[in-house]
């Protein structure tokens, strides 16, 4: 077992000196417009005693996450199942981790800093244009931002139209959950599930429109 990080270190070589310059203070010209391109992260928060880690995904159209300026993203809150376990995170721990992706791209932007949940209308105000305007938007405080190299993806091939998995492979959404819950009632069958969710987006736009 390793437990110091004299026996890590030694299973390792030294970092080069490109992996570690290659960390910014700030989102430059290339973080930001990799954030402007990208449809969809996911977010990294933690809670206080000891509380587990969490990680959550957010999507919407690209650019949906704003760079104001180089040492602010601002990320809007857009409806989900109501457990609120990233906001609920952020206002006991303000640390934030997210990685960006960009579809068809194999590099990823990874931003850390610390965040504030701000519902005011400065805030919120610059998403009138998107598809719902939010509650909460997230104001991150850049600390760190650095591009990740392309290896995960190329491994995974996570991108490959030829490595996509037939949805058939599992069990549908409502079925795992159905098991899970111990529930003797029908399963939502997947066809269900996805009108459901597409009525959901379909009324979150008309209310952005209204």
């Amino acid at each position: 077992m390793i437990e110091t990080l004299e026996q890590l270190r030694t299973m390792y070589a030294a970092p080069g000196e490109r992996a570690l310059r290659k960390q910014q203070p700030q989102l430059d010209a290339h973080c930001q417009r990799f954030i402007a391109l990208s449809p969809f992260c996911v977010v990294a928060s933690g809670g206080t005693h000891g509380a587990l880690l969490d990680a959550s995904p957010r999507g919407g159209a690209p650019g949906f996450v704003k760079s104001p300026d180089p040492h602010t993203l601002l990320l809007p809150d857009a409806g989900g199942n109501n457990r609120l376990d990233t906001l609920t995170n952020l206002l006991s721990d303000p640390r934030i981790g997210l990685l960006f992706m960009i579809p068809g791209v194999d590099e990823t932007l990874r931003v850390n800093g610390t965040a504030r949940l701000r519902d005011e209308a400065l805030y919120t105000d610059f998403f009138t244009a998107e598809r719902q305007r939010p509650k909460i938007v997230i104001e991150v405080r850049v600390a760190e931002a650095y591009l990740h190299c392309s290896k995960a993806f190329m491994r995974s091939r996570l991108w490959s139209a030829d490595a996509q998995v037939d949805r058939a492979q599992l069990p549908t959404m409502g079925q795992m959950i159905h098991d899970q819950m111990g529930l003797a009632t029908e399963p939502e069958s997947q066809v269900a599930m996805l009108q459901r969710y597409r009525a959901q987006l379909a009324q979150e736009q008309q209310l952005g429109d209204a």
